[in-house]
């Protein structure tokens, strides 16, 4: 049975909650789930123990918020948007360029950089972090280095494309905008409610039984899809459940610094660095030249190309209330095109 230290936890959580106000207060974009991750990161990066207790969120916690995300997208499932798909062809194939591209590019980065080749081949896989790692370790690579370099990506990312849409549209990004989605205003009966929690649950548990990419995420989006397409519900988790799942993940992010070995963040975090701001300029060339074919806005496909994690991605999509189901879908295919292409390139890396 895991045993979880729970004062170090209300600790993680009062911090990050604490980030995320300040970061409300000051009005940055998507400031709950940054605000909780950067105030959890450097405090887990510095080592430093408030009260004597180190910063820490089990994964489990963090799993058992991001089914909220799902559950709210799949309530983005309307006739309209489905019967839109059919457009979005030419960018789900540009993703079969765009991968290996950018796969390649952070590639040469980081082996430039000076690091190990097979470290650099799994470290830049752009998607799929627990499976490439994985794949990474029984290759016989360094777990510690390859896994840096995968969170350096998503947190880079997760940072920057917030901040860069802000820079384009010049509105706030999440909570910092005051944004509600429309299905979180309607109010929802106890049967929702039962039935909402019954989505989710279900969704994970065939999720992972399917083996879905993502599962704790695509599974509830499916069972959630259904459900509002179907009629059987109207409502969205509400609000503020969806503020606290950014507070919980942001944390559970920051946490993830605790026990990196500076030397080593410093060296991976300056090629990630590097690697992020390449990537994020190839998706917005990718989308620049796309948005015409599919019939979405620049933003919208520059979003669903960025590599960040399918949750945070998704809550930004969310929070602007913009081709949510768009941006999922091609974050969905680049985790399942990503994690082949590394198991395509495994016999010749190693």
């Amino acid at each position: 049975m895991l045993r979880v230290d729970y004062p170090a936890l209300l600790l993680t959580l009062a911090l990050g909650a604490a980030g995320g106000l300040a970061a409300s207060l000051l009005h940055l974009p998507l400031a709950l789930l940054l605000g909780s991750l950067l105030v959890t990161g450097v405090v887990a990066a510095a080592g430093w123990r408030p009260f004597g207790r180190a910063v820490l969120l089990p994964m489990k916690l963090r799993s058992a918020f991001v089914p909220v995300i799902g559950v709210a997208i799949g309530g983005a499932f309307t006739p309209a948007v489905i019967s839109e798909a059919g457009a979005w062809w030419p960018s789900l194939l540009a993703l079969l360029l765009f991968l290996p591209l950018t796969h390649a590019v952070a590639y040469f980065i980081y082996t430039r950089g000076g690091l190990p080749k097979l470290e650099s081949f799994f470290g830049a896989v752009p998607g799929g972090l627990i499976e490439t790692v994985q794949m990474g370790e029984e290759a016989g690579g360094d777990v510690r280095l390859m896994t840096v370099l995968q969170f350096l990506r998503l947190i880079l990312t997760i940072v920057a494309v917030p901040l860069i849409f802000t820079a384009l549209t010049g509105v706030a990004v999440g909570s910092a905008s005051g944004a509600v989605l429309p299905a979180a205003a309607v109010p929802l009966s106890a049967y929702e409610v039962v039935l909402l929690l019954a989505v989710g649950g279900l969704g994970v548990w065939a999720g992972r039984l399917l083996r879905l990419p993502a599962a704790i995420m695509t599974g509830p989006v499916l069972f959630s899809a259904v459900a509002h397409a179907a009629g059987l519900v109207h409502g969205v988790p509400p609000a503020w459940l969806v503020g606290v799942t950014q507070v919980v993940i942001g944390c559970g992010l920051g946490a993830r610094f605790a026990g990196i070995e500076r030397g080593m963040l410093i060296r991976a975090a300056r090629l990630a660095g590097i690697n992020a701001g390449v990537a994020l300029a190839m998706a917005f060339g990718f989308a620049w030249v796309l948005a015409p074919w599919v019939g979405e806005p620049l933003t919208a496909v520059f979003l669903a190309f960025a590599p960040g994690g399918l949750a945070e991605m998704s809550l930004i999509a969310l929070s602007l209330q913009m081709s949510v189901v768009y941006v999922t879908v091609h974050h969905v295919a680049r985790i399942m095109m990503s994690v082949m292409m590394a198991k395509a390139g495994r016999r010749w890396i190693g």
